[in-house]
C-alpha cells in the first residue's frame, strides 16, 4: 500500500484517563514536520490527550531525547517522535538514518515506551511533503494512531 492510498487515521478508543504526550520533533525540514505534527494533534485531540512538545537538533537527537524523557520525573502514557531524513551526496544519510531508528527502537523496548515514529527517510523532498500535508495520508498521523494503540495495549495489559 502507497502513501496515496492510504486509509485516513483515525485515534481508537482510549479506555481511562486521557493519556498525557510527548512529542519529541527534529524541525530540520520544517514545513515536513510540522505538517506531521499538526496531524498528530488533531488525533490526539480526538481522545482529548494532553500533548507536549519539545524540539531537538536533528533526526539523530530523537533516540537521545526519548532517553531522557522516559527518565524524567514527568509522567508521559506516550512518545511520537517526528522527523525527516532526505537523501543527499554521502554516507552520512544511511548512517543517522539507521542510527535514529535504531536508537528509538532500543529505547522504546528497552524501557517498555509506547511510541510512535514518524521519522522520514526519503530520497526527495517532495516525498517527504506528500506523507506530511494535511490532505490524504499523514505519518504524523499514523505514528499518533500507533502511540494509543501502544497505550491501550499497555493499559490492558495492566488491568
Amino acid at each position: 500500500m502507497s502513501t496515496a492510498d492510504a486509509p485516513a487515521a483515525v485515534a481508537p478508543s482510549v479506555p481511562g484517563a486521557a493519556p498525557r504526550i510527548l512529542v519529541i520533533s527534529a524541525p530540520y525540514y520544517r514545513e515536513v514536520v510540522d505538517g506531521m505534527l499538526a496531524a498528530a494533534r488533531a488525533i490526539f485531540a480526538q481522545v482529548g490527550a494532553k500533548v507536549s512538545v519539545v524540539e531537538v537538533g536533528g533526526a539523530y537527537e530523537l533516540p537521545q531525547a526519548l532517553a531522557i524523557a522516559a527518565e524524567s520525573v514527568q509522567d508521559f502514557h506516550g512518545y511520537v517522535a517526528l522527523g525527516c531524513v532526505v537523501r543527499g551526496e554521502t554516507d552520512h544519510y544511511d548512517f543517522i538514518c539507521a542510527a535514529a531508528m535504531d536508537g528509538l527502537m532500543q529505547v522504546a523496548t528497552r524501557q517498555a515506551l509506547c511510541l510512535g515514529t514518524a521519522l522520514l527517510t526519503v530520497d526527495r523532498l517532495d516525498q517527504a511533503l506528500a506523507r506530511s500535508h494535511e490532505t490524504g495520508s499523514n505519518k504524523g498521523a499514523e505514528a499518533a494512531v500507533a502511540c494509543l494503540k501502544q497505550i491501550v495495549l499497555k493499559r490492558a495489559l495492566a488491568a
